[in-house]
């Protein structure tokens, strides 16, 4: 065991967790080979196979599923001491991932985190917002907002803010088309919304709510993207009101009668809370989020667009 090198273990969680070896080399900023070699070194050293090789990634053996545990507990105690008993320039230095769904990682917060890299030049912040869950036990994200709360895990969640949502369309689509006066008959519209089988979570099942039966004919995973089909005139969809008051080319459909909230959450893994650089992490969106609850709301009021009055000949 004296050949034993404990950085080594960082690269080995960095392939767990990932599954390549490409992306744990972009993750720790090293070379694919280097990367390999570091693996075989471990294995070497603790004269164990901890990775079965396949063309389609890397999977654990059951000696390498021992290992990760344990690894995983000493990489928490190397955070509580950089946290601790490092200086204070040191603990709020490092990358800390924040993962979000497109919508409110892409329209709220990344217009905010100029604020955030100003107050802690010592940070790399990375943003992912995309329409899926991020792992934190794996390590995806170090913060995660979610639309539900966890129903398992090691993680410690906050709810952060409630939000609405609303049906919204083009002006011009709405000049050209049936009116709009009840949830039924939106059946007569095009509608814009998800692809049933890559909703990630329920929280983003809508429809049923709006009209029973309705359903999507333009579909997208993004909301991003259903946003922006909306906007050029493919249809009715159901988008966040924090998203639609930046976008004057969207008129409200129905104000009055569909309003759906739902909520988002702040997760962080236990091992991590009391880091600082993460602690700073969730202070910051915890403070933007209470500073927008009128915009997250909706709570700006909604004005539907005028009709072309009726002439009767």
């Amino acid at each position: 065991m004296e050949r034993f090198d404990w950085d080594d273990l960082r690269f080995f969680l960095a392939v767990a967790r990932s599954g390549r070896l490409t992306a744990a080399a972009r993750r720790l900023g090293a070379d694919h080979a280097t990367v390999s070699r570091r693996i075989t070194s471990l294995e070497e050293a603790l004269k164990a196979k901890l990775f079965e090789r396949r063309p389609q990634g890397y999977t654990l053996t059951a000696h390498g599923e021992r290992l990760l545990a344990k690894a995983e507990s000493m990489e928490t105690e190397a955070l509580a001491i950089q946290s601790d008993i490092g200086g204070a320039d040191m603990a709020l230095a490092g990358t800390v991932r924040i993962g979000a769904p497109d919508g409110f990682g892409t329209t709220f917060l990344a217009p905010r985190l100029a604020k955030l890299a100003s107050a802690y030049p010592g940070l790399e912040i990375q943003l992912i917002a995309m329409p899926r869950l991020l792992s934190l036990s794996k390590r995806e994200a170090d913060v995660a907002i979610t639309l539900a709360p966890p129903k398992e895990g090691k993680v410690v969640a906050r709810k952060l803010s409630d939000y609405r949502l609303g049906l919204y369309a083009a002006r011009e689509y709405l000049d050209a088309m049936p009116k709009v006066e009840k949830p039924e008959d939106l059946f007569d519209h095009r509608i814009v919304g998800y692809i049933d089988d890559l909703i990630f979570t329920p929280e983003l099942d809508y429809l049923d709510e709006v009209a029973k039966g309705l359903r999507a004919q333009v579909q997208s995973s993004s909301v991003l993207a259903q946003m922006n089909a909306v906007v050029a005139g493919a249809g009715i969809g159901v988008i966040h009101h924090f998203m639609a008051e930046g976008e004057p080319r969207l008129v409200p459909v129905l104000p009055e009668t569909v309003s759906i909230t739902r909520s988002f959450w702040l997760l962080v893994h236990a091992d991590l809370k009391d880091v600082a650089r993460v602690r700073a992490i969730v202070d910051f969106v915890v403070r933007e989020a209470k500073a927008s609850r009128a915009l997250l709301m909706g709570e700006q009021p909604a004005v539907a667009a005028p009709r072309p009055a009726l002439v009767e000949g």
